[in-house]
């Protein structure tokens, strides 16, 4: 069993993943980081080479080898939820948490993020908006529990996200 996080970029995922590996003593794997390493080259880099589908069909890859693991943390890039073939795969792997965060928390937190292309060609905050619309159904599918993260510390969120999984991982509470 494992405990996969899924969320939009700035919403905390990765801070997060490493706050409940270190709680769970469990190692955290980041797709994002796996996706930099097998394809050579930084995100953005590779989109701009082999472009989106390309992107996701190696997330895709990567999502299967993730799901496979036991007693890891999954830190899941935001636009997991863009591929059918993930959902089952990283449901199947544990219970899923999906991070939320609001507009305005996101654009404070990563208005300056280079290691992203823009996904519309908008502004950044339309461009949140605009995603976060499209995708929020999909979290929302994909989730067994849905977390605020707005204004909360790391302790807390990890505190409620082990509360809220405990049972399922078979962990106290």
């Amino acid at each position: 069993m494992n405990l996969v996080l899924i969320g939009y970029r700035g919403t905390g995922k990765s801070v997060i993943a490493r706050g409940l590996g270190v709680a769970l003593g469990w190692p955290v794997h980041s797709l994002d980081a796996e996706i930099v390493e097998a394809a050579g080259m930084s995100i953005p880099d590779f989109v701009a080479a082999k472009g989106w589908p390309a992107f996701r069909d190696l997330e895709e890859e990567l999502v299967a080898r993730a799901a496979s693991r036991r007693q890891t943390v999954i830190d899941c890039g935001g636009g997991v939820v863009e591929r059918e073939g993930n959902f089952a795969r990283l449901r199947g792997a544990g219970p899923v948490v999906w991070l939320q965060a609001s507009v305005p928390t996101i654009v404070a937190r990563i208005g300056g993020d280079t290691q992203r292309p823009s996904l519309t060609g908008k502004s950044f905050t339309e461009e949140v908006q605009e995603v976060l619309t499209r995708r929020a159904p999909l979290y929302q599918r994909m989730a067994d529990h849905l977390v605020q993260t707005d204004a909360r510390s790391v302790e807390d969120l990890v505190s409620e996200i082990l509360r809220l999984t405990s049972a399922r991982l078979g962990i106290g509470g």
